[in-house]
């Protein structure tokens, strides 16, 4: 299994990038950046290309809607070009209150743009002449929707890979069935391994039997904090929070991917209170009633022996890739727990 790493985009970008050095010999394998409202990935990631040799780089994730096919195509190749052919281009669709609120963007069909940004990208990368009559994306633009002077062209730059891995953030059944039958890896949010065959195994399923055998084997990225001994339950309120957030304030009711996984997972009710508490901005009852199985199946937190079981579960749900929040208060004791999960997962 692989260990990744997620920085932290809201502040000490430039000090966690001068440690990443220390990670990577520890056994760290891969680095995410996130893009949300915030400072861009993009530019992150190239320091972080310009700082590393080795380690590998992933978007986590670029949004579909905020970019054109193309630039994200051609962003790709770039930073695989910096980075000696390491970047993956992590795709989400994110939600309708970051795309249209942040972007102005309509956040529609968001299962059919994301196929078609897919084989955009992989015609870029092909250096093919783009032609492109899709539902959502025509290139070049028609006459009637333009000027009519637009080309067929194609990527002048040669990509150091003409297949640059895609992984893509999906939830959703329709998605993850898209994500599994086109994409080099799937990253699920909020991943409990004893009910990922319940919740995602058909969709699973159903997309890998129309994959492609050269895409090779699904990458399966979970996310999980990380802490080892036997004094460390209490580090699980860490994520109350943020739970919280997604599972109550991402997204209108009805409208909300993160809450109706959770449902799936079997706790409707509380996934109704959370909601109902947070949008009425009572925050910390909503984080209050986050269910501490929930918590605790989703993390790597507690004795050695509970760590060892959950990386074991993990690998028998499916997971290949283990993308780790080491909660350590200095730099040193993060090194040392990104050594120790690497021990345990190889």
């Amino acid at each position: 299994m692989r260990i990744g790493m997620a920085l932290n985009y809201s502040g000490g970008f430039k000090e966690s990038v001068a440690e990443l050095a220390d990670y990577e010999k520890a056994g760290l394998d891969i680095v995410f950046v996130a893009e949300a409202y915030s400072f861009d990935a993009v530019s992150q990631m190239g320091y972080i290309a310009a700082k590393t040799e080795k380690l590998q780089i992933a978007s986590g994730i670029l949004p579909i809607y905020s970019r054109t096919p193309t630039l994200l195509a051609m962003t790709a190749a770039g930073l695989d070009y910096v980075s000696d052919g390491r970047f993956t281009l992590g795709l989400g669709a994110s939600g309708p209150q970051v795309i249209e609120g942040f972007h102005g963007v309509p956040y529609t069909a968001p299962l059919g743009r994301t196929r078609e940004v897919i084989e955009i990208c992989r015609k870029v990368w092909r250096r093919e002449r783009l032609e492109y009559a899709g539902k959502h994306y025509t290139l070049p633009l028609p006459a009637e929707r333009g000027t009519g002077l637009g080309k067929s062209l194609k990527l002048i730059n040669h990509p150091v890979r003409e297949r640059i891995p895609i992984v893509v953030a999906a939830i959703g059944p329709k998605n993850v069935e898209l994500t599994a039958e086109l994409c080099e890896g799937w990253e699920p949010i909020f991943y409990m391994p004893e009910k990922a065959a319940d919740v995602w195994g058909p969709s699973l399923a159903a997309g890998k039997a129309k994959r492609d055998p050269g895409l090779g084997e699904l990458d399966v990225i979970a996310q999980a904090m990380l802490a080892i001994g036997d004094d460390v339950s209490g580090l699980l309120e860490f994520g109350r929070p943020m739970a919280a957030l997604y599972i109550g304030g991402m997204g209108a009711k009805g409208k909300n991917f993160y809450n109706d996984l959770v449902r799936r997972y079997g706790y409707e009710k509380e996934a109704e209170q959370i909601q109902e508490l947070y949008l009425d901005g009572k925050k910390d009852e909503a984080a209050a009633l986050v269910p501490g199985e929930l918590l605790e199946k989703m993390s790597l937190i507690g004795s050695e022996g509970f760590v060892r079981d959950r990386i074991a579960a993990m690998r028998e749900s499916g997971v290949t890739t283990i993308n780790v929040t080491p909660l350590g208060r200095t730099h040193e004791e993060r090194v040392r727990l990104i050594e120790r999960v690497r021990e345990m997962a190889a």
